[in-house]
């Protein structure tokens, strides 16, 4: 045989002696069952020798039968004892290896030891007793051997140290029945020394199968935890999303009524957002979005002692969950931060946008009694903030309660109504600031209704718009309104307005300008009158409307300019004929010089771009007179008329004329 390999087979050899140090998973797993058998070893040992002693103790010396096992048996009991408390302590991998391989070498002296005894009492004794040295040895060999399986290094020097020394002294002993013995024990040990291979493998390979279950199981459970992470996060701003939403609120809601406190729900709008994504793209919208989401999830972190849980809910409209025992001292708190930090500049590359939040919020037991209407009673909240406290915070209360009941039956009404009986048409004169000669009527809509009487437009307008009525609404009501149109001089024009859903519809405008073409009005006679807040609703397919309105003929305003988003981009990109200015800019102009200079820079905006500015609510002659030297175009408001019924509008065009002949001949006099 080549030396280099009977140096490896040597080497290999040498291997079995040794505790392998490059498995850690394995040598933890061998010290913790070893440190569990370890004790039954020290029994056998202590308990045979204690029986072999005895034997002896009257035939062979005492150092023999009584030191020398004393001195053995103190150390089989320290070493239990040691072992017993490596039970009850965390070691490192590396402590583990250092005491393994510290018994290893142990078992070398300590067998040694055992056999060098049994041996030295073996010629002190009659035939029975030297036969049960034999059986001692015999017996304890196995034992510690079926003890030591777990670390195969140590058995295997067990028994090397007794089976080779007990063989050879049996067998030279000369007696027949002493060396059947030792080649039984021979053998046998042979057997255990398989099986201890055998098992060991077994066990290594036990140990490897765990850690790749293991190993599974871990790498399970954190896709099931990723999973779970990902199905409860908003994927944009990294915030709980409004499935992991619901569910706080489900078990706050649950905690709260148990506990008997109150919990709030608030639900945040961030007004002027759509505008950011018209004039800036999404990508710039969802930097507004997120950093939006850090700031609130900032003020909501350091709200003590309330926790407060926030989730995006979807779009540009965010969750908050208030536990703790909230009142409304504190919902008002908290609403005034987060308004304050939205409220902060944005700075995205050159572009700077600002945006305020809208919140309402609902507490209960006040509001409601469940967790689904508590959220109910926030989302109306926040409805009355957008529509009458843009900016600010609203707590439900028993007044919008009653609102809620109020418009619950006025939706209910609205579906069962006779649209073409039950609605009025009234117009309102667009009278030219110069002349003072009536250019146009705008119309407007009353309903009456046979149980709740005369109902405003600011009421059932919104109602038909979340009940899905206001389309058909518009079409009835544009029918009517061009049939009366057609009565009227030729110079006199028609507004009409249209509400988000009209120009955003899926399918487009195609039923009005059926009807327009139907009733035999010129589309040059008519304006059609969109707020800015339809224009943001999908400025895309708005756009696309307008234009095919604009492409027919038909003049297009932009209504109420000044309270929505105000933002210029909808005047460049719009094909705009009038801008009108909204009422709360014409009250005070006399005595308040931000309304004035708003007026006087909007018309001028209007002269710059060849656009017709028209100012609604004029009441008084010197607020007429004002808005003529600013250079307003048209003019709307009480001072000249109130809406009227269609059948008054040609004596309120005589008595014009009339009054408007008169002051030219006093003029020509």
């Amino acid at each position: 045989m080549p030396i280099a390999e009977l140096k490896s087979r040597l080497a290999a050899a040498m291997r079995l002696f040794r505790v392998p140090a490059d498995n850690p998973d394995l040598t933890r797993a061998q010290f913790g069952a070893f440190s569990k058998q370890i004790p039954l070893l020290y029994f056998i040992l202590i308990s045979n020798t204690i029986a072999v002693a005895y034997t002896y103790v009257n035939v062979a010396p005492d150092w023999l039968t009584t030191i020398v096992p004393a001195v053995l048996t103190v150390l089989a009991g320290s070493r239990t004892f040691w072992w017993l408390r490596q039970r009850r302590l965390v070691r490192s991998d590396a402590d583990i290896l250092r005491n393994l391989r510290a018994t290893n070498w142990l078992t070398l002296p300590i067998g040694a030891g055992f056999t060098a005894w049994s041996f030295a009492l073996y010629p002190y004794g009659d035939p029975f007793a030297k036969s049960q040295v034999a059986f001692y040895m015999a017996v304890t060999v196995i034992g510690c051997i079926f003890s030591l399986m777990h670390l195969r290094s140590a058995a295997l020097i067990v028994t090397l140290i007794v089976d080779v020394p007990y063989v050879l002294f049996f067998f030279a002993t000369g007696e027949p029945t002493l060396k059947a013995i030792a080649v039984n024990n021979l053998l046998v040990s042979g057997a255990m020394v398989t099986v201890l291979f055998i098992y060991y493998r077994d066990f290594a390979d036990l140990v490897a199968s765990r850690k790749s279950l293991l190993a599974q199981q871990a790498a399970t459970q954190a896709l099931s935890d990723e999973n779970f992470r990902l199905a409860n996060l908003d994927s944009l701003t990294e915030l709980p999303n409004r499935r992991r939403f619901f569910a706080e609120l489900s078990s706050a809601f649950t905690d709260a009524e148990r506990r008997k406190v109150r919990v709030a729900v608030g639900i945040i709008d961030l007004d002027g957002f759509k505008p950011i994504n018209d004039n800036y793209g999404h990508s710039v919208g969802d930097r507004v979005l997120i950093e939006a989401g850090r700031r609130i999830r900032e003020v909501c972190e350091g709200f003590g002692p309330h926790r407060v849980e926030f989730a995006r809910l979807g779009g540009d409209e965010f969750g908050l969950v208030v536990c703790g025992d909230p009142n409304d001292a504190d919902l008002l708190r908290l609403g005034q931060r987060i308004g304050d930090q939205v409220k902060l500049p944005y700075q995205l590359d050159t572009a700077h946008t600002g945006l305020s939040c809208s919140i309402g919020f609902a507490l209960f037991p006040q509001s409601a009694t469940t967790a689904e209407a508590l959220y109910e009673c926030a989302d109306y909240s926040l409805y009355h903030a957008k529509r009458h406290l843009r900016g600010r915070t609203v707590i439900f209360s028993s007044e919008l309660e009653a609102e809620i009941r109020s418009r619950g039956v006025i939706e209910n009404l609205l579906r069962t109504a006779d649209f073409a009986t039950e609605m009025d048409l009234v117009f309102q004169p667009i009278v030219d600031a110069m002349s003072e000669h009536t250019a146009g009527f705008e119309v407007l809509a009353r309903w009456r209704s046979a149980r709740l009487g005369l109902v405003s437009p600011a009421d059932f307008i919104p109602a038909a718009e979340r009940i899905g009525l206001i389309r058909p609404l518009t079409q009835v009501l544009l029918v009517r309104a061009l049939a009366v149109a057609r009565t009227w001089p030729d110079h006199i024009r028609l507004s009409f307005n249209l509400s988000a859903h009209d120009v955003c519809a899926a399918e487009g405008i195609l039923p009005l300008i059926a009807i327009i073409e139907k009733s035999g009005l010129p589309p040059q006679r008519i304006d059609f009158e969109i707020t800015e807040t339809a224009v943001t609703f999908d400025f895309v397919r708005a756009q696309q409307s307008i234009a095919t309105l604009k492409a027919m003929g038909c003049g297009i305003s932009l209504d109420d300019f000044g309270t929505g988003y105000s933002s210029l981009s909808h005047v460049h990109r719009l094909p705009l004929d009038k801008i009108k200015v909204d009422r709360s800019f014409v009250s005070d102009i006399n005595e308040n010089p931000v309304s004035h200079k708003i007026i006087k820079s909007l018309t001028g905006l209007c002269d710059d771009m060849e656009i017709a500015c028209v100012v609604e609510g004029v009441e008084t002659r010197a607020q007429l007179d004002t808005l003529r030297r600013l250079g307003c175009d048209f003019i709307q408001g009480y001072y000249f008329a109130k809406p009227m019924p269609a059948d008054a509008i040609g004596d309120h065009l005589a008595k014009e004329s009339r009054r408007l002949d008169g002051t030219e001949a006093k003029v020509v006099a």
